[in-house]
Order: structure tokens, then sequence, then C-alpha cells
């Protein structure tokens, strides 16, 4: 399956992305991990990105998409894969959908978590305490949402307008939040996502 994984921060995308991966036997590909292996192995994109970086700027969509690119073009992620980070906005949606094509595939569906800004607050309050960190107070919690929220919806309803959408309920415990996971999955595997990429 090709699956894009959505959510607020805090929502447990990455804890879900990685059982998820395991049990349909795709890669898990983030944004985060690209750009490490890029700058790691010091690609040309790679460097280009680093350069953005070092003068404090975001790095442009290109960079970013042609960084996803390459790695969907690899071998382990032809028959599948779960992106988590990407896209983060309509134009990048636009831009997947288009190197999707390239590559004479397109996704199956596209999972949204979704949990109310109060839960995302309790559960980064809880990590904060664990962890030590100071960047997860309630206040910036609560900025980081509604950062989100404006870039995303945009994003979200990009994909509802393609039928693609799954909203799942990510409030609960991790294997609860699987299951729901794992059973929108079964249903889109021969609903609407089907329809729609026929």
């Amino acid at each position: 399956m090709r699956i894009v994984l959505v959510g607020p921060p805090g929502a447990g995308k990455g804890t879900q992305a990685e059982i998820i991966s395991a049990q349909l036997a795709v890669p898990h590909i983030s944004t985060g991990d690209i750009f490490r292996a890029n700058l790691r192995q010091g690609t040309e994109l790679g460097k280009s990105a680093q350069s953005y970086m070092d003068a404090g700027d975001l790095v442009p969509d290109e960079v970013v998409i042609a960084m996803v690119r390459d790695r969907l073009a690899e071998p382990d992620a032809t028959t599948g894969f779960l992106l988590d980070g990407f896209p983060r906005s309509r134009p990048q949606a636009e831009a997947l959908d288009g190197l999707l094509t390239d590559l004479g595939t397109s996704l199956d569906t596209v999972l949204e978590l979704q949990v109310d800004t109060e839960e995302v607050v309790r559960r980064l309050a809880m990590r904060s305490a664990e962890s030590g960190r100071a960047d997860d107070t309630a206040e910036t919690v609560r900025h980081r949402q509604e950062v989100y929220a404006q870039q995303t919806a945009p994003l979200v309803t990009h994909y509802a307008e393609q039928g693609l959408l799954n909203a799942v309920d990510a409030v609960g415990e991790v294997d609860e939040v699987t299951g729901r996971i794992m059973q929108a999955l079964g249903a889109e595997g021969t609903g609407r996502t089907s329809a729609a990429l026929a």
C-alpha cells in the first residue's frame, strides 16, 4: 500500500508509522530521515539543503520534493510506502501527485490522525516532564497546533477532494489506535479508495 500519514504534532504519527509500516511490510519514510541521509551522504541535494539551513532559511519545496522523489524510486519503496511528514502543504501534495504519476503509481489512502488540542497539550506536557524538554509548554503546543491547522487544512481538503482522506480517531491507547488504523486500511482497500483510483 502507498499511504500518506498526516496529523498534528503530538498525535502519535511516529509511533503509529513504525507499527503500521512493520505490519504492512512497507518502508516508513519520514522527511527527517531523508534529510539526515542526504546530509550524511553529502549528496548534491544534501549540500543544497545545507546551504539554506546554514543561512537560516527554509529548504525550498523543489529540494524537498527531489529528495522524496529519489527515496520513492529506491527498490524497497516500489511495492509500497508510508510517508510521514510529507507533504505538508497543498503545493507539496500536488507535486507528490505528479512524481507518483511519473513513477507509474498513485496513493492508496491518506490517513489523518485526529486528536483535539487539549489532548495534545496533555500528552506533550507529560512528555516534557519525562524528558525535561522545555519547548513543550502549553502555549507553545497550542501555537504549533494553530500553525499546523492553517498549513494543512488545504492539504486535507486536497485529499478529501480526491476521495483519499480517511480520518482516524487517535485518542486512546496505542494498540487501540493501531486497531482503528488497520480497520480503516482494510475498509479503504475495498471501498472508496479503490473507486477513487479507478
